[in-house]
Order: structure tokens, then C-alpha cells, then sequence
């Protein structure tokens, strides 16, 4: 912490009462009072004389004698205690009397001194205050400097309040820091174990800021994981300077509790603290990128040359996930969400960027579901928020991300019950996709992983039909379709839905339809089709 502004200090203010004027005097020229810090603003000679003085000048410290005419000093010392509850009181007594100083310190007495008074001792008691008073004045200042650091930190620019005048100085810069790997060293810990590793954390910020006597500094926890820091330089630092602090943070904040750094540009007027909190906490984000301790502007322009994501295939990744999901095929799940974070780091993704597409693909996956009649999970995949101050790398994310989408395998698991009607389900929209080809029930059962011999038994038993019953019936309704909506000629229609065969093709929408396309079309559209 810095040491300017030392000499600057006010005064602590210092009222001297005794029914002796001779004393009073004495008191006020035998010690030098303003080397203490003290300045002595008046003399009393009883007490209500004294109450009288403090309502005109609030004093820090009355020195009062016990014995006096009028008000002594213990009715004295009660009434400042009641009035000004702040204020520290000596008393001098010439009665060596164990219950004066018993009642003296029952009433809010500071210290009691015994005449013919040590001077050593008076000077030893003052000295205490002062500096008491002093610690208390700065942990004050410091109590809301910290209030406005904050607001600005978590209101940004719509907070105006003016910072406290103790705040001024010739430069700032705030330093956003993390805890690295959070989640995987730090989420198990206890409450007090937590508390101990804030109070490490803390001291480490404090020995990077006090490398120089000119630097103070105050930080917040914007978060569990998030240290925001306000470094007040009260004389102006050169660049180099600057680099030798952060090269010596950099080494210290590797050893344990490891830490990374964002800090931001130099500044020198305060309003421009809510952008600076901003700068450095987005700062952070590299860390996932290289494993820098210190990140700053440099690390930025670096990055943003070299960053040019390509966005997410969000529909094949749906498609990935819904598969294993309706399959209830706990490999495939994994290897969906592995390939997911293949892509996010090829692409060297921020974490709020895979955050956004994961909900982004959370959202499709929740119609997909829906469309395939499976209700009720709305609470498996929204609650899925996933925090980023503690989930701060990729690996942690990944498992975070895994273990949303295990919930949701269990709930659909339970609401599905017997797995048979997952595959089934499977199997329909996959003959819906291609219908249009050669298919065949043992391709279907291959890619469902399953015996031919076991897709044909549970299908049948689901819907009631065969697989090329079903397929024919769904053949038919497109056809029917096409037949009534286009004048593609009979052939190219039957190629369309799957049929190579021409003739074919009639004799089974025979068969279906009790007549040939060509009637069917000429009864949809009221004329004969050419021949």
C-alpha cells in the first residue's frame, strides 16, 4: 500500500478537562501533540463546560480528571457515551481505588490512568487511539470504496454514482482474476475450506498489487470464482514497469491456488471503471485458448486474428443425440457430446460460445422430442444452466454438458419404459428419410444395431403391420399425393417413392387403391390422362 498521503492525514482532535487550570496547561505543553497526530482544539474545567465544548467541537479523545467539582468525570464519561459513542475516553485519577476503574470501564472508558501521571504512559495511550482510530478510518474508506467497486462491476455503465474522493489517484487498472480448473480442484471443497481458499487467493492479488509502495489496491468477489481488483497507482508508472508487476504477478500466481489474470488498459479517469471491470472479466475468456497466466489487450488482438469459428451444425448434431437418445445407447450419447467438443476446440471456441450453441441445440432437441410424442421433459433439459465461473475449461464444460444429457437419457428412460417403443420409433422416422431408396427391414435393423430378427418382432407387434406393409402404405400416401398435386408423368412418380419397377408399382396401388394410378388421378383431377 502506498505511503503518500501520510502527512496529510487530519489531525485527531483532542480536548483536555480538569477543574485545575495549572493541569490543563500543563497537560497541553509538556507533550507535542502533533507529532501523535493530535491536535488539542480545547480546555475544560468540569464537565458540563466540556459537554459544552463537544457540542461546538466534536472532539476524538477527551482526557478528563475523575475528581472534579460540578460534573466529575465518570458522569462525564456517561454522558459522552450516550451522546457520542464514538469518541475515546481517558481518565486521570489521583484515587488508587479498584472501583472507580471498575465502574470507570462500565461506562465506556477507554483507559484509566493514575496521578502523578507517566508521561510515557499518556503518550503510549494516545498513540493507541490514534493509530485505532486511524485503522478504523481506513477500513471505512475501504468499506466503501469497495461498495462503489461493486455497483460499477455488476451495474457497469448504469451506475453514475461519483467514486469516493479517497479513490484518486494518478493511474488505475482492474484485474479480473479466476481460480484455474475450478471446478475439478475446488468443487468439493467445504465452506470453510472454500473461505481458506478465498483468503489465499486474496493475499496473492495483494502481494502482485503491493510490489511498489505507490500501488493500493481494492477487490470484490463479483462471483465465487471471479476477483475483480481496483489497482490505484498514486504516481505514474512507466510501461516497463508495469510489465516487470505483471511478469512477477505471473510467476506467483502459478503456484498454488493457481490463478489467471485479465487485466485491463491503463486509465486515469475513474468514470471509465465499468468498461474496465467489462475489458477484464472478458479477458478470461482466452484462457481457454492458451494457458497464459496474464492476459491482456495483446492476447486479444492476438486471438482475434487468428479466431474465425465456423458455426455449429446444429441440425447433425441433433440428429446425433435424439438417435442415441431414442436408442437408449449410452456409447453413442458420449461419443455425440465428444464430438461436439472436438468441433468447439478445432474451432477454438470461447465458453459462452458453446454455452449459446448448446442451448441453441437443446432447444431443437426439446421439438425433436416433441414431435416424437415424448412429453414431460421439459424439467430434464431447461434447469440445464450451466455456470462458467466454475465450469472454466473445456474439459469441465464437457462433463457438465454429458451429465445434462445422462439426466435426460434416465428421464426418458423412465418415461419411455419398455425400450422396445424407442426403436420403433427409431425405425419409422428412418424409413420416413428414405423411403424413396431400396430399403429392406435388415438395413433398418443394422442401423439400429439390433437382429433382423428382432426389429421384424418388436415392429410388428408395435404397429400392427409388417415392415413391408408399412413401408408400401407409406409409399402409397405419397404417391396418392403426387398423383392429385402434379402432372409428373405415372413412371416418374413411381420412381419417385421407391419403385425401380414401373409395373410394379402399379400392381401393389392396384392392390391398395382397388385401381391403377392413372384412374386414381383421373378421378382426383375430373379427365383422362393422355396415354
Amino acid at each position: 500500500m502506498g505511503n503518500q498521503g501520510e502527512a496529510e492525514r487530519p489531525l485527531v482532535k483532542l480536548i483536555i478537562v480538569d477543574d485545575e487550570p495549572v493541569i490543563c496547561r500543563g497537560l497541553r505543553l509538556t507533550i507535542d501533540w502533533s507529532e501523535l497526530g493530535v491536535e488539542v482544539i480545547g480546555e475544560a474545567y468540569d464537565g458540563e463546560e466540556a459537554l459544552r465544548l463537544m457540542e461546538r467541537e466534536q472532539a476524538d479523545i477527551v482526557l478528563t480528571d475523575i475528581r472534579m467539582d460540578g460534573m466529575d468525570g465518570l458522569e462525564l464519561a456517561s454522558q459522552l457515551n450516550q451522546r457520542y459513542p464514538d469518541v475515546r475516553i481517558i481518565i486521570i485519577s489521583g484515587y488508587e481505588d479498584f472501583h472507580y476503574a471498575r465502574q470507570a470501564m462500565r461506562i465506556g472508558v477507554h483507559d484509566y490512568l493514575l496521578k502523578p501521571v507517566e508521561i510515557d504512559e499518556l503518550v503510549k495511550a494516545v498513540s493507541r487511539m490514534v493509530e485505532e482510530m486511524r485503522v478504523r478510518s481506513r477500513q471505512d474508506g475501504s468499506q466503501e470504496i469497495k461498495l462503489w467497486l461493486t455497483n460499477v462491476a455488476r451495474n457497469g455503465i448504469a451506475y453514475s454514482k461519483e467514486a469516493p474522493p479517497s479513490l484518486q489517484g494518478s493511474q488505475y487498472r482492474i484485474v479480473a482474476s479466476q481460480l484455474d480448473r475450478y471446478q475439478e480442484r475446488y468443487g468439493e471443497l467445504t465452506p470453510e475450506q472454500l473461505d481458506e481458499l478465498r483468503e489465499q487467493w486474496l493475499d496473492r492479488i495483494r502481494q502482485a498489487a503491493g510490489l511498489r509502495p505507490e500501488l493500493r489496491s481494492f477487490s470484490i468477489f463479483d462471483h465465487e470464482n471471479l476477483l475483480i481488483t481496483l489497482i490505484v497507482a498514486d504516481g505514474k508508472l512507466q510501461a516497463a514497469e508495469w510489465e516487470t508487476i505483471w511478469n512477477q504477478a505471473a510467476r506467483a500466481c502459478m503456484q498454488p491456488p493457481a490463478l489467471y489474470l485479465g487485466v485491463s488498459q491503463l486509465y486515469e479517469d475513474l468514470n471509465e471503471t465499468a468498461l474496465r471491470c467489462a475489458e477484464a472479466a472478458n479477458l478470461l475468456n482466452y484462457h481457454v485458448l492458451e494457458q497464459a497466466t496474464v492476459l491482456d489487450s495483446h492476447t486479444e488482438l492476438l486471438w482475434s486474428e487468428r479466431r474465425q469459428p465456423a458455426a455449429l451444425d446444429l441440425a447433425q448434431s441433433v440428429q446425433l443425440l435424439s438417435s442415441a437418445l431414442f436408442k437408449q445407447s449410452q456409447n453413442d450419447m458420449q461419443a455425440a457430446v465428444a464430438s461436439l467438443f472436438v468441433f468447439f476446440k478445432e474451432q477454438l471456441y470461447f465458453l459462452h460460445e458453446i454455452e449459446s450453441s448448446y442451448e441453441e441445440l437443446l432447444a431443437l432437441l426439446r421439438q425433436r422430442l416433441r414431435k416424437s410424442g415424448i412429453t414431460g421433459l421439459d424439467s430434464g433439459i431447461s434447469g440445464s444452466a450451466i455456470d462458467l465461473n466454475l465450469f472454466n475449461t473445456y474439459e469441465s464444460l464437457e462433463q457438465a454438458v454429458h451429465r445434462n444429457m445422462q439426466k435426460l437419457f434416465e428421464l426418458i428412460e423412465q418415461i419411455g419404459g419398455d425400450r422396445s417403443y424407442w426403436i420403433v420409433e427409431k425405425s419409422k422416422r428412418y424409413i420416413e428419410e428414405h423411403y424413396t431408396e431400396e430399403l429392406k427391414a435388415s438395413e433398418v435393423a443394422a442401423w439400429l444395431k439390433i437382429t433382423p430378427s428382432y426389429f421384424s418382432y418388436i415392429f410388428k407387434q408395435s404397429t400392427g403391420k409388417g415392415f413391408t406393409e408399412f413401408l408400401n402404405e407409406l409409399r402409397m400416401e405419397r404417391a396418392k399425393c403426387l398423383l392429385a398435386t402434379t402432372h409428373d408423368k405415372v413412371f416418374e412418380i413411381a420412381a419417385q417413392v421407391g419403385y425401380k419397377e414401373y409395373k410394379y408399382f402399379v400392381t401393389v396401388f392396384k392392390s391398395y387403391m382397388g385401381m391403377t394410378p392413372k384412374k386414381y388421378r383421373s378421378l382426383q383431377a375430373g379427365n383422362t390422362e393422355p396415354g
